[in-house]
């Protein structure tokens, strides 16, 4: 699991959009695409390199009920696997 203070932001070459073809939004990389859920697309869009694994749980937390600081880690944590985002700490 990721650090909670950890700082994430995509990785270079990784872009987030939205695909109409599919309706809905995804992340390109350069091994592949993946396709997100909503609240997945709302955790890419905070990785800025500014806010904190945990002030993106309580961003999201503003906007959808059920947000676990835990979950959001683990989230982060996949990303980093699929080398989608880097953290910094």
């Amino acid at each position: 699991m990721t650090a909670l203070s950890a700082v994430p932001r995509l990785r270079r070459g990784v872009k987030a959009a939205y695909d109409e073809t599919r309706d809905s939004h995804v992340v390109l990389f350069p091994e592949g695409v993946l396709v997100l859920n909503e609240t997945a697309a709302a955790v890419i869009g905070l990785c800025d390199g500014r806010t904190s694994v945990e002030g993106i749980a309580r961003r999201l937390a503003e906007d959808f009920d059920g947000v676990e600081v835990d979950d959001v880690a683990e989230l982060v944590a996949r990303l980093v696997a699929r080398r989608v985002v880097d953290v910094d700490g």
